[in-house]
Formats: C-alpha cells, sequence, structure tokens
C-alpha cells in the first residue's frame, strides 16, 4: 500500500514511517522539515500541507491512505501558527482525500480532546464531548481539528477514516508534550494534587497507528498501552524533583526558576487526571502494548543519562 503521512519528519512521525517501511508498505512523507537520513522505502517531499506543492504530491502520486500527523500542541508550537497548522492544514488533508480518490484516512488526535475537569468520569469513552475548552483556549485549534477529521466520517462516507485518540508518548526520544514538561530537574505540581497520567511507549503508539491502518479501522477511538501512573511517581522514577507550588502562585511561578512555561489552563491538568478506556481500539484492531508504563519511564531516563 502506498501510505502518504504528514509530519512525517517529527521524531513520531519517524518511527511511524519506519514501522510502515517495515510492515512492507511504500511511504510518502510529505513535511515543511527535511529528513535527510530517510530509510529506503520513504520517498521525502518538503512542502507545507496547506499550500500546492503538498497537493501535487496526491495529484501525482495517488496515495491509497494518508496517515496525518502534522498537528502541534501548546508546549511545542506558541505561535499564532499554530491555529493554522492544526485546524487549516486538517481540513487541506481531509480535502486533498476526497479529492484524489484516497481510501483511507488515520487523523492522529490527543487523549487531552475530553479536557481536565473536576467533576469528569475517571476514564472517559470516545462518545463524550470536549469539557476543557472554556478555561484552556490553547486546546481549540486541536479539538477543532479533531472534530473537523471526524466530520468526514459522514460527509465523505467512501473515505475510511478514523480519529485516534493518543495518550501522552513517553520514550527515548525526549519529545512530545509529557517529555517537554518533564524536561527540567524540577517539575512543577499543584500542592495538595497529584492526577494520574495516561502515558505509552513512543514505539507502541507507532506500532497502534500502523496497526490501525492496516486493520482499515473506521470511527473514533482512543488508544492507551498501560495504566495510568500518579504524576507523583512519574516525577520520581524519572529522576526529577516534584516542586509544589500552591495553585494562587501557579501563574507567576511558571517559566520561572527552571520551570516550563505552561499556559494557564494547563494548571487544570497538573490537578485533575484525563484517562481514555481504549477497549474499542483494542476489540477492533487486537492491539497490545508491549513497554509497561516502568520500562517506558525507563527508556526515557536512559535517553536522558545517554544525552547527558
Amino acid at each position: 500500500m502506498k501510505v502518504l503521512v504528514t509530519g512525517v519528519a517529527g521524531k513520531l512521525g519517524r518511527l511511524v514511517g519506519r514501522e510502515l517501511v517495515k510492515a512492507g508498505h511504500a511511504v510518502l512523507g510529505v513535511d515543511r522539515r527535511p529528513w535527510a537520513d530517510a530509510p529506503e522505502g520513504v520517498t521525502m517531499f518538503q512542502a507545507d500541507i496547506r499550500k500546492r506543492p503538498a497537493e501535487d504530491v496526491f495529484r501525482t502520486e495517488r496515495p491509497d491512505a494518508v496517515v496525518h500527523m502534522a498537528t502541534v500542541t501548546h508546549l511545542m508550537q506558541r505561535s499564532p501558527d499554530r491555529f493554522r497548522i492544526n485546524l487549516q492544514g486538517t481540513r487541506a488533508i481531509v480535502e486533498y482525500c476526497d479529492r484524489y480518490d484516497v481510501k483511507q484516512m488515520i487523523f492522529c488526535g490527543r487523549h487531552t480532546y475530553y479536557g481536565a475537569q473536576p467533576d469528569s468520569p475517571l476514564y472517559h469513552s470516545e462518545d463524550e464531548p470536549p469539557m476543557g475548552i472554556h478555561n484552556f483556549a490553547e486546546l481549540a485549534d486541536l479539538v477543532a481539528a479533531d472534530l473537523f477529521a471526524g466530520s468526514a466520517l459522514w460527509r465523505y462516507p467512501e473515505l475510511d477514516t478514523a480519529v485516534l485518540r493518543v495518550c501522552y508518548t513517553l520514550g527515548p526520544n525526549r519529545h512530545g508534550t509529557l517529555a517537554a514538561f518533564l524536561k527540567g530537574p524540577r517539575v512543577p505540581t499543584v500542592l495538595g494534587f497529584d492526577p494520574l497520567f495516561h502515558f505509552m511507549h513512543e514505539r507502541d503508539v507507532a506500532r497502534a497507528i500502523v496497526t490501525a491502518l492496516e486493520k482499515r479501522v473506521r470511527g473514533v477511538f482512543n488508544v492507551s498501552g498501560p495504566p495510568p501512573v500518579p504524576l507523583s511517581v512519574i516525577i520520581r522514577e524519572t529522576g526529577r524533583v516534584a516542586f509544589p507550588v500552591p495553585e494562587p502562585l501557579m501563574n507567576v511561578t511558571l517559566g520561572r526558576f527552571g520551570l516550563p512555561k505552561l499556559p494557564r489552563g494547563a494548571i487544570d491538568h497538573l490537578k485533575f487526571p484525563i484517562v481514555i478506556d481504549s477497549s474499542a481500539f483494542q476489540k477492533a484492531t487486537g492491539f497490545v502494548h508491549e513497554h509497561d508504563e516502568q520500562e517506558t519511564m525507563r527508556a526515557y531516563v536512559e535517553a536522558v543519562d545517554g544525552a547527558g
């Protein structure tokens, strides 16, 4: 199968590209960034997914399937361009898929779609609406992209669309929202709170995406691996030191003293858990994670130690 992957030059995108090649697929990689050492089996196209050169890849190469990974979070991209990348980029990809008769599309979303709320159920199912936008504006563009991709299920019924809401990733690449949060030696916590964090090994995430493609799943699915872990345990097991801050002082503390700078709305994510039920995905695909939570945290720590 000929699979076009957007955002392929990112660290997770490269894992997905390699996993697809390993499974025998031909990969068309589209990214604004180069991938100079892309493996054999990956053909790179350096282009912005919103611009004509990216559409030309669809027109000339005629991919059978698309894996759309070219979205960014508030920790990875703080410029106004984030909105255009997430929502306008997703809209362009969906329209290209329809225009050039792509048969299958995988949209890689995030479990933070559901938002962190004090009255939310512990386990979120796929039919729940997003609840955190009103106090976390930085999530709005990702939620909008998720909903737009999901609307392809009824707007373009001939396109087999799957929206994957993937939990946090962690691993040796030290990339992603959780890895960025753990980057410094001290990790901020809200005094009196210790929420569960749901994460899985980045290689398991790549396998899950390829599995969804090969099983040709259709619909919206939560994707997770091992059970969630308290934030305090993650901080301890990754060799960091917790820095508890009273909630009224969080906004003046974050971004100082070596702590990460977070949007105001992200503070709720340090208080309340976002845990997802991925049983529907497991039933549809038979996917089983290979790395447990201890292995995943250890892989992250060993990569950090090795880099030091």
